[in-house]
């Protein structure tokens, strides 16, 4: 094929209009599909970062809505292989406009840079965060979001809690993966609340010492609470949050189906243009036949001018992609973290083949048709 190849690109080019618009559609369809495939890669085939893998959720085994007691938390500090928990309360709550939408949790202020050594956040603001009661940090990309500086005051009006805190930032940290979150104290919460919501979250984080003992810290954390009143449930932070995301609906199964849909789009695209190409060509074809080529260098030429117009939109779809998933990536994290979301090679290698696969496919049963004309047929035919 390759001793063709400038005829084949000639060739593609003939209608530039035709060859335009099949690369523009190749290259729509295989953009949105690189996204999705970028997107399914990193939510259920990728493993977790480094700084992940050790971590878990306890969660109560019945709802995340239902709260656990306090005093789990020494419990679990107990369990061989634990590093450190962290106690979690999610406040939700309004900031200025309920469209403000970002993380709002209590912690435990002793305990919230012990466990995630990758906030970085300079000496003097974590110590003003563990000695000031009032005190909040949030994620660099939050700061610069709202404009807040050191000093500035933060009033969140409470909506699952009847109160409403007002915080000093003392300090702001830099996480990718973690770049949409506001953290007080827990212990300042529990001073406004009412008695009956004193003393309870609804989830501890904890660190495990490796990520081998993670399967066998969820299970003796689980069997510790098994005859509690409220039972837990242990489970990585990954799937967690994959729980969450659940919650929407069937995300895998639409992810799959949308792909598949716009599988079945480029197939129909790329047959009718093949189509055409074909017609228009069986003179021409019946011309080669005569100035010696073979069945199978026409059909090999035809087929050719298909793969090469799916790779130019391939490569201008992985291309658009690549700059929306950049895009996406910087996005303010709501329940899973996209930062590491990336086309990388392996993907952008999969996204070509496919495309070749697909005009292959489409174009194979035109080009047959076309190369297998008898000569005096081909020269007969007018369109």
């Amino acid at each position: 094929m390759l001793q063709f190849l400038p005829l084949i690109v000639k060739s593609s080019l003939r209608s530039k209009r035709r060859s335009l618009l099949t690369i523009a559609s190749a290259a729509i369809a295989l953009c949105l599909l690189g996204m999705l495939i970028a997107m399914y890669h990193t939510l259920y085939v990728a493993g977790a970062p480094p700084e992940q893998a050790l971590l878990m959720i306890t969660r109560n085994r019945v709802s995340p809505a239902i709260k656990l007691p306090l005093e789990y938390e020494n419990r679990i500090r107990h369990v061989p292989g634990v590093q450190e928990v962290l106690a979690l309360q999610y406040f939700g709550g309004t900031y200025k406009d309920s469209r403000n939408i970002f993380g709002r949790y209590a912690v435990d202020r002793k305990h919230l840079f012990a466990m995630h050594a990758d906030h970085k956040i300079s000496r003097d603001q974590k110590l003003a965060f563990e000695r000031e009661k009032t005190g909040a940090v949030a994620a660099k990309g939050l700061a610069d979001r709202f404009g807040w500086k050191i000093g500035d005051r933060v009033t969140l009006k409470g909506d699952f809690f009847p109160v409403t805190v007002d915080l000093i930032l003392v300090g702001t940290f830099e996480n990718a993966q973690d770049n949409n979150v506001l953290l007080f104290g827990i212990d300042y919460l529990f001073d406004l609340v009412p008695q009956r919501l004193k003393n309870q979250v609804f989830a501890f984080e904890v660190q495990a010492d490796s990520p081998a003992s993670v399967p066998r810290i969820s299970r003796e954390i689980d069997e510790l609470f098994r005859n509690s009143p409220a039972r837990t449930k242990t489970e990585a932070e990954r799937a967690y949050q994959l729980t969450f995301l659940s919650m929407l609906g069937n995300v895998r199964g639409f992810l799959a189906s949308i792909g598949l849909a716009l599988t079945f789009t480029l197939l129909l695209v790329t047959g009718n243009t093949m189509a055409m190409a074909a017609r228009e060509r069986v003179r021409e074809v019946g011309i080669l036949k005569t100035l010696g080529f073979s069945t199978t260098g026409i059909l090999a030429m035809i087929l050719g001018e298909s793969v090469f117009l799916a790779l130019i939109g391939g490569l201008f779809g992985c291309g658009f992609a690549e700059l929306f998933i950049s895009l996406v990536s910087r996005l303010p994290v709501v329940i899973v973290p996209l930062a590491g979301l990336n086309l990388n090679g392996l993907l952008v290698t999969v996204l070509l083949l496919v495309g070749v696969a697909i005009s292959l496919a489409s174009a194979l049963i035109p080009a047959w048709s076309a190369a297998r004309t008898p000569i005096l047929e081909a020269l007969h035919f007018s369109d």
